[in-house]
């Protein structure tokens, strides 16, 4: 790259003195004599007419005059860019997150972001556990959150918080009162839950399981809000994430059932293809996730 000699050669033009060009580059007068020389063996032209008393450029001096500062130009507008891409944030980011995250966690997270870097986009996109995983692995996230489990190899899975679930019910459940509520206490009801391949319906059939729970029915909804309606109208009971229901349990169109000694946690995690790992974008959002969540 002969920008240096590009740049004296400039000098040179425009003050139409070797000295002088020196002086204002902060160079000794041979290296501007030593860039001259260099451009006229590269374009295999005299671009100067020496004499003791007054320099003049040639024909072929014009022409790379005129280009020499295009080009002068066009280098430094490409490094201011460069310089701006690597110190300000901006882009877009895609994220994709299972129903719960999406809905009731990364709402707040993405205000935090907005607020600290304006010029950077987000795309969300909303599905299942199994429908978040395979868009990281098709490379049309960036990012995906969830909150059940996957046996995939080819991503990253690592835990980033605990999350609570609540047994929901309707106000007129006949358990509203019963004190002393045990989990066998839950045997033969009706369950309302999202569909297969959900993180939260992997959870309710591990809670009815583990606990050895007969089912009247199993109801499958593949929304958070059909879930919680369907519950309010009486069909049955639900498992939910407690900040998904806390509006309609402090509202009164939902009641919490809290068998004795039952403790509903799971973990959400975040899931990234390996060689994305480094990307600048996902580690401002993976920091902003630490701080708000973890």
């Amino acid at each position: 790259m002969y920008y240096d000699a590009l740049k004296t050669f400039i000098a040179v033009v425009e003050e139409q003195n070797f000295t002088r060009a020196a002086e204002k580059l902060s160079i000794s007068q041979p290296s501007v004599s030593v860039h001259v020389k260099n451009l006229e063996m590269e374009f295999q032209t005299q671009l100067f007419i020496r004499s003791p008393k007054t320099l003049k450029i040639t024909p072929s001096g014009e022409i790379l005059y005129d280009r020499a500062k295009q080009m002068v130009q066009i280098y430094e507008n490409t490094k201011k860019d460069i310089y701006e891409q690597q110190h300000t944030i901006k882009g877009n980011l895609n994220i994709a997150a299972s129903f719960t995250i999406g809905e009731y966690i990364i709402p707040p997270l993405l205000v935090d972001l907005y607020n600290e870097y304006p010029n950077l986009n987000f795309t969300v996109t909303i599905g299942n556990t199994n429908e978040v995983v395979k868009l990281v692995q098709l490379f049309h996230a960036d990012i995906g959150l969830i909150e059940g489990n996957t046996e995939e190899k080819d991503v990253i899975v690592k835990p980033f918080m605990e999350d609570e679930l609540t047994i929901i019910a309707p106000p007129t459940h006949p358990l509203k009162d019963k004190k002393k509520l045990l989990i066998d206490d839950l045997q033969n009801e009706t369950w309302i839950s999202r569909e297969p391949g959900s993180g939260t319906r992997e959870y309710v059939e591990h809670v009815i399981r583990t606990n050895g729970l007969q089912v009247n029915d199993l109801i499958t909804i593949s929304s958070n809000q059909g879930v919680k309606e369907t519950v309010i109208n009486g069909l049955g009971i639900s498992a939910l994430s407690t900040c998904a229901v806390k509006r309609e349990l402090e509202q009164g169109d939902l009641i919490e059932i809290k068998p004795l000694r039952e403790n509903l946690r799971r973990k959400f995690s975040y899931v990234l293809s390996p060689i994305s790992d480094e990307k600048k974008l996902i580690s401002i959002f993976l920091k902003a996730l630490e701080v708000k969540y973890i």
